[in-house]
């Protein structure tokens, strides 16, 4: 794995009506690596992957992509840069196929204009020619390129978590940002998803998940994060935080004896 630093959080804190969501957190990610973010609901989680990704921004704090600060970028300038991230309640576009779906996730890639595409211009139609290939390559990644032609809001639900990952991965990401991509899926569905995580990361693209399922996380993550009532609580390999009276206490209100 990298030493590189791709993704570095620093002491983020959010304030909502003068009550901190988030209080100076603070990690970094390497290139390659697997980062969970874990904690009790209201912990802060999605809170922290809105600053990260432009829909919030931080009340005081830095968040540095590639060594280059973001913080107060829209969240599609934060895309163009590299970074995608997936939502814990699925947004896919109703009326669209799945290929569709997935080659929306292409177009920030696009370099046609858009009068080219309107006039359908054969630069244009080439591009489209190759975001087509470049969508159903990222459905057979994610095993639904069978599906292709069918409405996207007709797969089942874990299908559904499968094409939103697939239009992600469309966007050619450098960093990953997955939240809740276990939320609801079987446990066969689950061991598939650590599967596939393990082969992007193979593939050279780094991940942060939030998650719920710590069968999943502590499978496939190097590091985590735990977060709290909005602090960071503990910090460290799967082995460290599962033995952390810390993060028990955090998880099942139990308190050291």
């Amino acid at each position: 794995m990298s030493n590189d630093v791709i993704l570095e959080v620093e002491e983020i804190t959010k304030l909502f009506g003068g009550l901190a969501a988030l209080k100076d957190i603070s990690f970094s990610v390497t290139t390659g690596e697997i980062k969970a973010i874990i904690g009790p609901n209201g912990a802060g989680k999605t809170t922290l992957f809105n600053v990260l990704t432009g829909i919030y921004r931080p009340t005081s704090g830095q968040v540095f992509l590639k060594g280059n600060s973001i913080t107060g970028f829209r969240p599609d300038q934060i895309t163009t840069m590299g970074m995608i991230r997936t939502f814990q309640t699925i947004k896919l576009f109703e009326g669209m196929t799945v290929i569709e779906n997935a080659m929306v996730g292409c177009h920030s890639q696009t370099a046609s204009g858009f009068l080219s595409n309107s006039l359908r211009l054969p630069g244009s139609r080439r591009e489209e020619n190759r975001i087509f290939a470049e969508a159903m390559k990222t459905l057979t990644d994610v095993g639904i390129e069978t599906r292709a032609a069918d409405d996207g809001t007709n797969l089942a639900y874990g299908q559904q978590r499968m094409l939103e990952l697939a239009r992600a991965l469309a966007s050619e990401p450098e960093i990953l940002l997955l939240d809740e991509p276990a939320a609801g899926l079987n446990p066969y569905e689950t061991g598939e998803l650590s599967n596939l995580l393990s082969k992007l990361r193979e593939r050279g693209i780094t991940i942060v998940i939030v998650e719920h399922d710590m069968g999943l996380v502590m499978g496939i993550s190097d590091d985590i994060v735990v977060l709290d009532y909005g602090e960071t609580i503990a910090r460290g390999t799967p082995e460290v935080i599962q033995n952390d009276p810390k993060v028990i206490e955090a998880y099942l209100g139990i308190g050291p004896e």
